[in-house]
């Protein structure tokens, strides 16, 4: 009864690492194996490893990745030109701790947007929030919140992960009130947290669909002055099952 007591009282204490692991020391049969040092320590490490898997997923479930994506399964064989050694310099998540950028260009189905949420799923592995956003559907929801009163707490979600995917940017010219919602974005971010950027144009051509220059300039001063530039050519991987 005692035991019993003990694993409903850790389990109350939300100690579920250590309650699993006491109630496994329980049915052993060889209980003397180890030192009360030594199991005590095995059931702290189970404690431990259970709250960092539930942080984790709770920080994918926050993030919405739109690709179950991950660094260790990225492709090089294909002829896109990745160049392997900048994406693994990122994979180390530097880059989210000096809060610097990572636009990804390429035509369609060459994996940018597999590539943008393996980055971030190792941001949230390595401990950092990250949120998957659709340019065009995010200026909607900015543009509905204008209207409602909570633009504040839209542009809060926007401003406070550590990484923040905005993928397909440029596939319709920005209107007057969609280019100023993004640079409010940028804004807010320059400087204290990480952007990945996906598109199907060259940067050298997102002048033409941001617009208006002056604000173009600022746009891209905050976006490219402290970015990793991916921009990859070639076949489409549609039809490869490794990235999709």
């Amino acid at each position: 009864m005692l035991n019993e007591e003990t694993y409903k009282q850790l389990m109350e204490m939300k100690l579920h690492g250590i309650a699993h692991a006491f109630n496994e020391y329980l049915n052993l049969t060889e209980k003397d194996a180890l030192t009360f040092e030594e199991r005590f320590g095995l059931m702290v490490d189970r404690e431990w490893t259970d709250r960092k898997e539930r942080q984790l997923k709770y920080r994918l479930a926050r993030a919405k990745l739109r690709e179950e994506a991950c660094v260790e399964d990225i492709d090089y064989r294909h002829p896109r030109q990745l160049d392997r050694s900048v994406a693994q310099r990122l994979t180390t998540c530097r880059w989210v701790k000096q809060h610097e950028n990572i636009i990804l260009t390429g035509k369609t189905g060459l994996g940018k947007t597999w590539l943008a949420c393996a980055f971030a799923h190792k941001a949230c592995r390595e401990g950092y929030s990250t949120l998957y956003a659709r340019i065009p559907r995010m200026l909607q929801e900015i543009l509905v919140a204008h209207g409602n009163g909570s633009y504040p707490k839209v542009m809060e979600k926007l401003e406070n992960p550590d990484v923040l995917i905005l993928d397909d940017f440029g596939l319709a010219p920005l209107n007057d009130r969609e280019r100023r919602d993004l640079l409010e974005v940028f804004e807010g971010r320059q400087g204290r947290r990480s952007t990945i950027v996906t598109s199907q144009l060259k940067t050298k051509h997102w002048h033409e669909v941001i617009g208006e220059p002056t604000i173009a300039d600022a746009i891209m001063d905050r976006l490219i002055s402290s970015s990793h530039r991916i921009e990859m050519e070639g076949k489409s991987l549609r039809n490869r099952s490794e990235e999709k």
